[in-house]
Formats: C-alpha cells, structure tokens, sequence
C-alpha cells in the first residue's frame, strides 16, 4: 500500500537520529559524524532537548529508556524514574489538607532521574566524553536557541503567575520583564554555567568513566544535590490545589539513589515481539492491547476506517482499565503481569469487544486481587468524570498551556538502538531553583492518597509513570525503535503505528503520517484524574465516513483540529542494514535525518 506522506522517509545506511526538534536531531547526527554510537548520540540529543523544549522536560525530570546493544547482543531498559522521596508519606499530605497531590508545585516532586540515566548509559554504553555529549546544551543554553511557538505561548499564560507566586521563574522565562517570542533566540546563561560547572568538577578526574561518575555526584551529592536542598529548606510555594506547601524532597533523598538496568517486558504479536519498560511505567498495556487484538484480522481493516479505530480502541479501554487497577512498582507490589498477558486471560476478555462502544470501566478481577480491584474502582468513581477530552499533563487552573514530553529514535551503522522518552521537570513544573536555572518534576501525581491501591503513595516507590518508548523485533532481529510524547495517549498512538507497520506495508512516514485516534475512557494519569466514558478523540484527518462510522458503533467522538494529534517518531533497521527513520509533520518541530 503506498499513500501520500508529508515528507520522505529518511534511509541511509551510516546512521539514523529521529526525536522531537529539528535542533536535537541534528545534535545527534553531529555525535554519530563524531564517531559516537547510538549511546553517546542519544545522551547528547536528549541533554540538548531540555534545553531546547523546557515546556515539555528539563534536567531534573524523568527518563525510560529502551536499547539494544548490538555489540553485547542484549536489550535492556534504563529506568530513571526517581522514587517518592522519604517523607512522601500518605500521612504527611493528608495533614496538609490534600485527596489529591496537585499537579505542579514543591509536593509534587520525586526524585530527579533523568540525568543520572543518561550518565549511567554514556558512562557503560557510550564511547565518547562526557564534554562531547554535555557542549551541545551548554552552547544553545548560553548562545541562544529559537523559542518554540508552543513555549512561548506557556509562558505568556502563566507570566502573570510567575510574576505573583513563582519569582524565580518569572526571572527565568520573563526576563527583563518581557515575555519571549517565539523564533527568537532565547537564552538560559543560569543553566549553561550550572552544566558548565559540572563539567570543570568531573574533568578533575582522570579517566573517562570518572569523569562521568563525578559528574553523577555532581548531581546528586555535590553542589546540585545542595542548591536543590537549599531551595527546598525554605521555599513554600502555590501548586494546583490553590493553597502553598513545602517540598518533602531532601538533599539526603537524591544522594541515595541512582538509576538502574532492567531486563523489558516482551511478549509476541505474530512474527514480531515487542519490548517495553515493566509495570511501573504504563508500558505492557501496549502488550496487552496487542494480545487481544491478536484474535481479530487487522490486516482486513482499512487502517484508517471505523473498523480498525473500533477495535483498537475498545482493546485498549481493556488494557488501560487492567492499567489503573494492577500496575505499580513491582519492587512494593504483586504485578500479575504473566497472567495479564496470558491467552488464556485475553481469550475471555476478547469476548468483551463487541460491535458496540464500551462506556464501563472494565478491568478483570484476579483470584486474591478482589479488594484491590474494589479499592481502585472506588476511588477512580469518587475522581469523578471530565468535560474535555484533551487532558494531558497540564496546568488548568492556570492557563491552557499544558506540559508534554519529548522522544527520540537512534540507530547507529553497529545496529544499536535507542528509544527513550524524556519528560517532567518542564518550566511549569514548579519554580526555578534560581542558582540552577531549572525546575523539578512533578510525577508525584501519579500516586493516589489512598491505602491498598498499586499506586497508592509510599516512600522510595516509583510512580506509575506514563513515559513508555518502545522496541520491536521481527523473527527475533532487532529491527524497530518508536515512541511518542503524550501522557496516556503514548501507548494509545504507538499501537496505531505498530499495526499499520505490521498489517497494512505501510513505510514509516506513511504509518505516521496517517490520522490518529485515542480514547480518555480511563482516568488520567495526571491531575485531576478524571475521565470520560466512551469518548474517542478523532483527528480531523479521518474521512466523514471513519468518522460517522465510529458514531454509528456508539462511540462518542470528538474531532480535533487537522494535524494535531500524535508526536510519533521511528527509526527502523532492515536485514540488510539499510537504516530508516521518520517523523510526524505535527506541530511542525519533530524531524527525522540520517544519511
């Protein structure tokens, strides 16, 4: 099948870099030119889009990443979600007068992970130094870079808030007063010389892998860990529940954490299988979804008619009503994740997809699970239901602007692979910690106040994050990496883009470029945790037919904007190691490149 594509489909055989802005792509490129691997492009491109997207992440947010080393043979997850810090407890907010832990503000935080994430995968994976992959940041942070339509218009809706209640962020993001435009070059000199002073600390030791470790203490248990603690000893600050509360982050709680390696979550779908993070990201339901849908024929669906976006979202309101009752850190919880992914458990929650819209909230009941299950249908009733379904990560209260997060794909001349998702710690997050020049994370959210849920709050457990990159295999070769920004919907878009690669012989920017669809028929993952039974969110792309067709089985549906739905980007390696990459037209930022 051959359609129409807003731009080609990158292909090369040297190197490939996909991700979120046209700046970081070409940042990554520049590190494989270098003679850097897919680890050393991928550290440097993810450092430059903090810099380059600070409404959508920032140095102290969050990070999964997913990767094959071709040299080692082996694929592994890099899990930097920071933990709830020590005094997160479910106590300690219910005293401060909280049922839900507001979306933004100082309560919000958990610990940092991104950068200790990227450093432990430069440091093991990665072949150049820790100045080659930290100079980009530095350079558009002190030089400038041009201000995204989508920032500037953030900062013009909460300008008025940073002035009042966030200072040091107005100082940041309103400098001189004025709010910048957007094209123009905007700078963050607090930044460039926070990054630049890590660098002088770390280039005091004298090999490369102490030089990164230093730079890992520099964060977490040098003068960075410090100047956050510093700040977070006095600061109390407004949030999203309208009143203004100190952090319980301490300088203690960074200095005794660091990211980890994990073996992914597979399972099969026909000749491919696919790998994601476990279920302390919302991950599998991506293999959930793929399990239930492994007993219709997708390849006989127009891939974008009513019967495909029917079937593939009413699976996914099963995987994502399973999501909200069992997944959580399975370092503090039971994850029945074989049984959740079993044909035998998928073949009788397949008999649930009818011809009709679903407007229940479904999951399955497992034997010794059924308080969970209650406890956790309880309080999504009391979350009670939304009026939009254009929630994501967002600041409401305040203005429309909401955060996102960012991606890439890189896949390097070896056959190593990366996939990672960036996000938290956008400049809406909370306020600049002024002798820094960022912000902290706000993914406490996640967790619910409530005893006996799989993310009900508790210290040192990870929050259900959203972030969720993917890598697919076919007949067992390492062949696809794919992701997206966009909170609940990153799984709802990628399994789109999954089928359509597998089904419908579509290439990758064709398969992006195609109209998308999801689903808020579950509860948000962010504040305020609501949800709408039975919406379907359809790109305005789709055809009157698609649309109407979708109404016609019940669904209610609301039509977005052309081009608005989805932030895809691919990179793929076929057997004869011709390398492939694309990326989506929306939003007119994201770029694919190789050569």
């Amino acid at each position: 099948m051959s359609r129409f594509t807003t731009r080609p489909e990158i292909t090369g055989s040297f190197g490939v870099v996909a991700s979120t802005h046209w700046i970081a792509s070409a940042v990554g490129m520049s590190i494989l030119e270098k003679g850097g691997n897919a680890f050393d492009a991928a550290v440097a491109t993810g450092l430059v889009l903090q810099v380059l997207e600070p409404h959508l992440n920032g140095p102290a947010g969050d990070l999964p990443v997913i990767f094959h080393d071709a040299r080692r043979n082996e694929t592994k997850v890099i899990c930097a979600q920071g933990p709830a810090p020590a005094g997160a407890t479910i106590a300690h907010y219910k005293g401060e007068g909280l049922d839900l832990i507001p979306g933004n503000g100082l309560l919000a935080t958990v610990i940092p992970g991104a950068f200790d994430g990227w450093m432990l995968m430069l440091r093991d994976r990665g072949t150049l130094s820790l100045r080659d992959v930290l100079e980009p940041a530095i350079h558009y942070a002190r030089q400038g870079q041009p201000m995204l339509r989508g920032a500037a218009s953030t900062i013009e809706g909460l300008k008025d808030f940073f002035k009042t209640e966030w200072p040091t962020s107005h100082e940041t993001w309103v400098p001189g007063g004025e709010v910048p435009q957007a094209g123009e070059m905007f700078r963050n000199p607090v930044l460039a010389e926070t990054w630049t002073r890590l660098l002088e600390e770390a280039e005091g030791k004298s090999s490369r892998d102490q030089q990164i470790d230093a730079a890992r203490d520099c964060f977490y248990r040098g003068f960075i860990a410090e100047e956050i603690g510093n700040f977070l000893e006095t600061a109390e600050v407004m949030d999203g529940s309208g009143s203004r509360h100190k952090g319980v982050l301490t300088a203690d709680d960074l200095a005794s954490w660091s990211a980890t390696y994990e073996d992914p979550l597979q399972d099969d779908y026909h000749d491919w299988t696919v790998a994601k993070t476990g279920p302390w990201g919302q991950g599998p339901v991506l293999l959930q979804s793929l399990a239930l849908l492994r007993g219709f024929e997708i390849s006989k669906m127009e891939p974008d008619g009513p019967d495909f976006a029917h079937h593939v979202t009413e699976a996914m309101k099963l995987a994502y009503a399973d999501r909200e009752v069992y997944y959580g850190d399975p370092n503090f919880i039971d994850v029945p994740m074989g049984h959740l992914l079993s044909e035998e458990y998928n073949s009788a929650r397949r008999s649930l997809i009818s011809d009709k819209a679903s407007f229940d909230l479904r999951p399955g009941t497992l034997p010794g699970f059924e308080d969970q299950v209650a406890r956790s249908m309880a309080m999504i009733e009391r979350a009670g239901i939304a009026d939009t379904g254009l929630y994501e990560p967002t600041m409401a209260h305040l203005s429309e602007r909401r955060g996102d997060t960012v991606h890439l794909d890189i896949i390097d001349r070896w056959g190593n692979m990366v996939a990672a998702t960036p996000s938290g710690g956008w400049l809406q997050s909370s306020p600049v910690i002024p002798a820094l020049g960022f912000c902290l994370n706000s993914r406490a959210q996640m967790f619910w106040l409530e005893e006996g849920l799989a993310t009900s709050l508790e210290p040192g457990k990870r929050p259900r994050t959203t972030l969720t990159p993917s890598l697919a295999f076919h007949e067992g070769r390492p062949i696809l990496a794919f992701g997206t920004p966009g909170g609940d919907q990153q799984d709802q878009w990628q399994l789109s883009l999954f089928l359509r690669l597998v089904h419908h012989g579509l290439n990758l920017q064709e398969a992006i470029d195609m109209p998308l669809f999801h689903t808020t028929h579950f509860p948000t993952s962010f504040h305020p945790r609501q949800r709408q039974p039975g919406h379907l969110m359809a790109e305005g792309n789709f055809s009157a037919e698609t649309i109407e067709g979708l109404r016609a089985r019940g669904h209610s549906v609301e039509v977005s904007d052309l081009w608005t739905i989805g932030r895809l980007t691919a990179a793929k390696r076929e057997a004869d190691g011709t390398l492939k990459a694309g990326a989506t037209p929306r939003l007119m930022q994201a770029y694919a490149v190789g050569r």
